[in-house]
């Protein structure tokens, strides 16, 4: 399925930087970035849950935000890429680590 990921996180604390860095490299392990704070996650039910968890951990409620969109299994027929920038598909791109 895919999981569309976007958060906000305050600069209003000393851990705000801490916080942000944290919460892209959690997504960046999950998915693909496409805007500065939305990640696009395809993931299974197992790896929802560890990705859900990791960030729920990193943010401050308080503070911060996150956001999931849950596209489902059908997702290339709900996204729509338009504009500059190449488009991106998790499953048939290769991804060179």
């Amino acid at each position: 399925m895919l999981v569309l990921v976007s958060y906000d996180v305050s600069f209003e604390d000393e851990g705000g930087k801490r916080r942000l860095r944290r919460i892209a490299k959690v997504c960046q392990d999950f998915g693909q970035r496409v805007q500065y704070s939305v990640f696009e996650c395809v993931v299974d039910p197992a790896q929802w849950t560890r990705l859900r968890h990791r960030l729920l951990e990193e943010y401050d409620e308080e503070r911060d935000s996150l956001r999931f969109y849950f596209l489902g299994k059908n997702w290339q027929r709900r996204v729509e890429q338009h504009g500059s920038g190449s488009s991106y598909d998790p499953e048939t791109d290769t991804l060179i680590l």
